[in-house]
């Protein structure tokens, strides 16, 4: 070990986030974790130079997530020629607003006078009950000084979970980062807290933050229309123009429930509840999640799968047996192995992107080839395949083909067909574990939690909460702050 080296910090294992509220003898932990990734903040190597025992502990108020810093160490060290000991605190100051920095009496005082009757910002959106108690979801605009301050004060936790994740708050390298973007009214905020019952007759509930998403609008190009000749004495529309009245696309980028919310099934729920939302919506034409993590993708697979079987025309999603194989594999497929028409406008209804609807598609149509021949993760001796069976098998394996071919047609193209036929082959079987091992676990679920009460009347989707893994939070990535 050099003499530098023993001023070296793990940051990941120096940083320390809590979840505290007020009593009377002080404060009470709810939850104290660390991030999984400090390297947006501290570099690369996530390494911290120039003390020993460094403690960095963020607490926040676990209702209105006011943020407190502090940090401590048993010594600092003198320079080592050209290197300094880092500056924490001002690193911390670039990612968090400046009342992170008061003093803790501060920070004590005001969760003392936090009023009884306190609420979180929003409007009440959806609720629902779970193992250990009722959630609330709420939702705003990020236009809402109220919710902008919410985000400001959490949104360290994006990069600190979310691989890749970036703020949206603010603007981190503007004069005033700490000032809402300028297409804030285009940022919705979903807010997840358990809410704890009232203490007493006269009593208020109590909220504790549990995690939060928040969705983009895009406005797509729409191809213009020759307008009807307007009237002699027509006029431009004066004022603003609403942009509530065009269509967009929603985009989900940011998802993330804090670990000791995790491994619940609180992330589908929030998830559920935000497709929904959407799916009602008759401006928003399409549902997108930008940049999932592998835990996130899962989750919305099998949320997604689920919801589509309850789907009535999804029951008519089958593969056309009667269609023949093509002679010659490096001709066109037939284009009737499933009925596009009908692919087109359930995926048009259930507002699902092109890709993701198409992975569900496949997925679905897998599950219902014959056991003789349906890929599995398993060893299991299966039947012997009928001549009917493997005519089936093939026609599936066509279909998922032309989508692989198609996502890489640049690549493939420049190969030979022979060497373009063997990794399509191969691109095929990887499909097939995947589709195996998400069915399969889809397969526990119903088995072991499907009843009649997980299903509401208005169709909400739900979702074992074995899906809900660790880092499930997201940019949309959801990693595991979001489950």
């Amino acid at each position: 070990m050099t003499d530098s080296d023993e001023w070296l910090a793990n940051a990941n294992e120096a940083f320390t986030i809590s979840l505290v509220k007020h009593a009377a003898d002080g404060f009470k932990t709810v939850g104290t974790f660390n991030p999984r990734f400090t390297y947006p903040i501290f570099g690369d190597e996530e390494h911290i130079f120039g003390y020993k025992d460094l403690k960095i502990n963020l607490r926040y108020n676990a209702s209105d997530m006011r943020p407190h810093v502090q940090i401590s160490s048993s010594k600092k060290s003198k320079a080592v020629g050209d290197i300094e000991p880092v500056d924490v605190k001002g690193i911390l100051q670039e990612h968090l607003p400046p009342i992170a920095f008061s003093s803790g009496s501060d920070f004590k005082s005001s969760a003392r006078k936090q009023p009884p009757n306190w609420q979180p910002p929003g409007a009440p959106h959806d609720s629902f009950e779970a193992a250990d108690g009722t959630y609330e979801i709420r939702k705003g605009s990020l236009a809402d000084a109220a919710i902008r301050q919410l985000i400001n004060r959490i949104e360290i936790l994006v990069p600190l979970f979310i691989e890749g994740g970036s703020y949206i708050g603010r603007e981190q390298h503007s004069e005033e980062p700490w000032k809402g973007p300028e297409d804030a009214a285009r940022w919705t905020v979903f807010l997840l807290y358990q809410k704890q019952p009232a203490v007493g007759a006269t009593g208020s509930p109590s909220y504790t933050f549990v995690g939060y998403s928040t969705v983009y609008k895009f406005f797509p190009f729409q191809a213009p229309t020759p307008p009807a000749s307007p009237a002699a004495d027509w006029e431009l529309p004066k004022g603003e123009f609403d942009l509530d009245r065009l269509p967009c696309r929603s985009r989900l980028s940011q998802f993330i429930i804090l670990p000791p919310f995790q491994g619940r099934g609180i992330g589908a729920r929030l998830y559920n509840s935000i497709f929904e939302h959407y799916l009602r919506s008759p401006q928003t034409v399409e549902l997108t999640v930008e940049d999932p993590n592998e835990a996130f993708d899962d989750m919305r697979d099998l949320a997604d799968l689920t919801y589509l079987r309850t789907v009535p025309e999804f029951s008519q999603v089958h593969i056309n047996t009667s269609v023949a194989l093509p002679r010659d594999p490096t001709s066109i497929v037939p284009r009737a192995i499933i009925d596009m028409t009908l692919l087109d406008k359930l995926r048009r209804e259930t507002k699902i992107a092109p890709r993701q609807f198409a992975r569900l598609i496949e997925m679905h149509t897998m599950s219902q080839l014959p056991e003789s021949v349906q890929p599995r993760l398993g060893v299991e001796k299966a039947p012997s395949p009928t001549k009917a069976d493997k005519h089936q098998y093939h026609l599936w394996q066509l279909f998922v083909k032309k989508r692989i071919y198609r996502q890489n047609k640049d690549v493939l193209g420049q190969v030979e067909p022979p060497e373009r036929l063997e990794k399509l082959s191969e691109a095929l079987r990887s499909v097939e574990l995947e589709y195996a091992r998400l069915l399969a676990a889809h397969g526990r679920w119903q088995k072991h939690y499907a009843s009649t009460a997980d299903y509401s009347t208005s169709g909400k989707r739900k979702l074992a909460e074995e899906t809900e893994q660790q880092g499930v939070s997201k940019k949309a990535r959801v990693d595991s702050s979001s489950s």
